[in-house]
């Protein structure tokens, strides 16, 4: 069987069955009695051995079934859980994930994980003499297929009574699906299709959430109302591809306790309904029709198509802008009328599109609770990990480059944020640190904040060391706010090695963060009070593809500043510049702000000199302000920014470029690096 067009498909629901077992493993070391996260992970870890043996990737499927075994004797109560245990466990996860991540990069999947195997063993074999003879298995596993006979609860009671009374058949049918079935859930969908046109399904085992999210191994059974023939329904499920075999039963209520019976006797042996079922039974089955509405379908995208996707639509807003500028032109009514209304409508598109590559911070913050709980063992210290918001929602692009420089700074904060337990109790706090993620909205924006409850930042040393090292003059030194002190943590130069034990570490591979945080539009801020704790707080655009700037004119060249760097405009006179340490400054709002001339930075020749006012930009980063001249504002105006390609990658302020309506080329400036 050609595997190479499911290999995408076992990828994707690999990762996620491993980042499944990472939750339910945590969890599973808070309460380690609870049988039901056991079951969780169970579940996951069969799936990925049943689709691991499938695609061939036999030292995958081989290292899981060592962990079921675990798992088993867990679940049974041969073995309880123990560090040790959730250990070996982890290490196992580790190595199924390097081994999936093997696969997704065009390896075979191979790794040598007999150290692992032979601690899983170890540990199976410790609970092998509190293990039940065979015969006990038997019977233990007879009774417990007993009690996990369908339950039907009072509404579905309720409508088999009344449909029974109605002239209907409630049918049981139990499918079993080949062992290498590869694609559980369509051939569910299959079945349920054919079911639906049959009559009404009121009932399935496992629920229907848990079939589409193939949650079962290769059974499944569905109870339907339904007056046509038993046999031809059951003979049209055996059509489906893939499914081994099909038994069908006749669904009738025992008086007792409405559990679900399969008898092989005549209809007229087929015990009386109680009063108090066919009373609420006309009720029920009006509300039936509306219970199989609450599913909810989805379907997996290639991240490929969504960038083509994009890429589509970003030509559209370009075409968008220049039939806006024709229309204008031409001032007929008809046409306004037209552009508006496709205006409008292409903005409802834009947002759908954008929305689809959103993806929330939840896929980045689910890495974290075991990265913090390694780290605690590491370190012997005591640390909880808190997550607030991982619904928020970032585009895809974002997304992908953000986890390295949150790990980074989780990282920071569990190294030298939180003190070991002893400091922490003669400081008058709790033995245990707390660490908090928090994502949020705000505006255009998302904010990442890591905050935690520890040392904090020693200010004088950070300031010590940051004269040391050149980037801060002594005598400025002075006039320098806690803020700005603190901040200089993220300058380049300011990590070195010997930072680690004076400074606590803090200033470690910082600059990297910051830069990587820059490069996608966002910055990246710090604040501390030493003995408290610190916070550091992470801005970042929603998307990166389709920004609001503001387009402005230097001689006949157009040039975009984004918006979110921009304070206010403003119309200066000549006089009022002033000069400041060899450099042009103005007095804006009480602040001594610097003026950058743009057509001197990009060597614009036919710029505007003998005006008597002059059009500023007032533009920040951090802290800081700076005054771009300009000629002029052309206005407000949402473009799509597109880079430079290979070969203009380093140009001096320029992050990409943009087309505008009428076809012209406008850079798009970087204002971070024209503020120093």
């Amino acid at each position: 069987m050609e595997m190479s067009q499911y290999l995408e498909v076992f990828i994707e629901e690999s990762r996620e069955h491993i980042q499944s077992l990472n939750e339910n493993v945590l969890l599973l070391e808070k309460s380690p009695d609870d049988l039901q996260i056991v079951n969780e992970i169970f579940r996951s870890a069969h799936t990925l051995k049943g689709m691991s043996a499938t695609m061939g990737y036999e030292d995958l499927a081989n290292l899981t079934h060592k962990m079921e075994n675990v798992l088993d004797a867990i679940r049974n109560g041969k073995l309880s859980v123990t560090p040790d245990i959730i250990d070996v466990i982890f290490t196992a996860v580790d190595h199924l994930e390097a081994m999936v991540e093997s696969v997704a990069n065009g390896g075979d999947g191979k790794l040598d994980v007999s150290g692992t195997i032979a601690r899983l063993e170890a540990v199976d074999h410790g609970s092998a003499g509190e293990k039940k003879t065979e015969k006990e298995t038997s019977a233990a596993t007879a009774e417990k297929a007993e009690t996990e006979e369908d339950e039907f609860d009072q509404y579905e009671q309720a409508v088999i009574v009344q449909s029974e009374e109605q002239g209907y058949n409630c049918y049981q049918f139990t499918v079993k699906l080949r062992s290498d079935c590869l694609l559980k859930a369509a051939r569910v969908f299959m079945v349920f299709d054919i079911l639906e046109k049959c009559g009404e399904i009121i009932h399935s085992d496992p629920p229907a959430d848990q079939l589409e999210e193939e949650q079962f191994d290769n059974e499944f059974k569905v109870t339907l109302i339904s007056k046509e023939d038993r046999e031809e329904i059951r003979e049209k499920i055996c059509k489906v591809s893939e499914i081994e075999d099909v038994k069908a039963s006749t669904v009738t209520l025992t008086k007792q306790d409405g559990r679900g019976q399969h008898p092989e006797t005549a209809e007229s042996e087929k015990p009386a309904e109680p009063e108090q079922k066919k009373q609420a039974a006309p009720d029920a089955a009006e509300k039936h029709p509306q219970k199989q509405k609450h599913t909810t379908k989805t379907i997996r995208v290639n991240i490929e198509r969504l960038d083509n996707l994009l890429n589509l639509f970003e030509e559209l807003v370009i075409d968008r802008g220049r039939l806006e500028q024709i229309a204008k032109e031409v001032n007929h009514p008809e046409l306004n009328e037209t552009v508006e209304r496709m205006s409008r409508i292409s903005g409802d598109l834009q947002t759908i599109i954008l929305n689809m590559r959103m993806v929330p911070v939840e896929t980045v913050f689910n890495r974290f609770p075991r990265l913090v709980r390694q780290l605690a063992r590491e370190l012997h210290k005591k640390m909880d990990l808190d997550i607030i918001g991982a619904e928020t929602e970032l585009d895809r692009t974002v997304i992908d480059e953000i986890g390295d420089p949150l790990v980074h700074l989780i990282r920071n904060s569990c190294d030298h944020g939180i003190e070991q337990p002893e400091e922490r109790k003669r400081a008058g706090k709790t033995e245990t640190g707390t660490i908090t993620l928090k994502a949020y909205h705000s505006g255009n924006h998302v904010f990442i904040e890591i905050e935690d409850d520890g040392a904090g930042i020693n200010r004088e040393k950070v300031l010590e060391k940051a004269i040391e090292k050149g980037i801060v003059k002594k005598e400025e030194a002075g006039s320098l706010t806690d803020s700005q002190i603190y901040n200089l943590i993220f300058e380049s130069g300011f990590s070195t090695a010997d930072h680690v034990s004076d400074i606590s570490g803090r200033g470690v591979g910082l600059d990297v963060v910051k830069s990587t945080i820059q490069s996608l539009g966002g910055s990246i801020s710090v604040h501390s009070a030493e003995g408290r704790g610190s916070v550091f707080t992470i801005q970042l655009p929603l998307t990166l593809s389709i920004i609001s700037v503001m387009l402005v004119e230097i001689g006949t060249e157009k040039y975009a500043v984004p918006l979110s760097s921009i304070v206010e405009t403003a119309i200066i006179k000549k006089g009022e510049i002033l000069k400041a340490h060899h450099q042009k400054v103005i007095d804006f709002r009480g602040k001594v702000v610097p003026l950058v001339f743009l057509n001197e930075i990009f060597e614009v020749p036919d710029a505007k000199q003998n005006d008597e006012y002059v059009s500023v930009l007032i533009v920040r980063k951090g802290e800081k302000l700076a005054a771009f001249v300009v000629d002029a504002f052309i206005g407000q105006q949402e473009i799509v920014l597109k880079s430079l390609g290979n070969y203009l990658t380093n140009v001096f302020a320029i992050s990409g470029a943009t087309i505008l309506g009428n076809g012209q080329v406008a850079l798009i400036i970087d204002s971070n690096a024209l503020i120093k």
